[in-house]
């Protein structure tokens, strides 16, 4: 149990999905979140059809249908559809940064950003672009550099040939 809370402090997720790269903190919640690759969601959505793993995220779904947010700031009333993303909020508030940095000690409101930020200190690089082999710390990074081949097909597609 202390190894698993020391986690939610490090930022460190060692359980990773091999479908969609989504890392958790505790193997329960990898296995949980698995079932959402395969067709095993028994909780529909009357409204759209889209179907869910459990009640609290068809809940959360629905919300969204009629514009209802369940989660509220208590301080500027600010409204949410996920717990999580509330406590996140909740930090601007209070000025808390539970994630440090063993390198720099540097805190961060957000384990994503903390596991962002080691990377200007290890140089890992995780995200790899399938069309030239580039690498990038950052997920955004790499949605960014991808653009720039389509540009370039672009440019072969409308660009006059030369004729020698």
């Amino acid at each position: 149990y202390l190894q698993v809370h020391r986690r939610i402090h490090t930022g460190e997720r060692p359980f990773e999905c091999k479908i969609c790269e989504v890392k958790f903190i505790k193997n329960s919640d990898l296995t949980r979140h698995k079932i959402i690759h395969t067709n095993e969601n028994p909780f529909k959505c009357h409204i759209c059809g889209v179907n869910f793993i459990n009640r609290i995220s068809l809940k959360i779904h629905k919300a969204g249908h009629i514009g209802g947010k369940l989660f509220e700031c208590k301080i500027c009333k600010a409204k949410y559809n996920h717990k999580s993303s509330l406590r996140d909020h909740t930090r601007i508030h209070t000025g808390e940064k539970p994630f440090e940095c063993e390198f720099c000690k540097a805190k961060f409101t957000r384990s994503s950003n903390l596991q962002s930020h080691k990377r200007t200190h290890t140089g890992e690089k995780p995200y790899e672009c399938d069309i030239c082999g580039v690498k990038v710390t950052k997920k955004s990074h790499l949605t960014r550099h991808k653009k720039i081949h389509s540009r370039i097909n672009q440019s072969d597609i409308c660009s006059p040939s030369p004729h020698p």
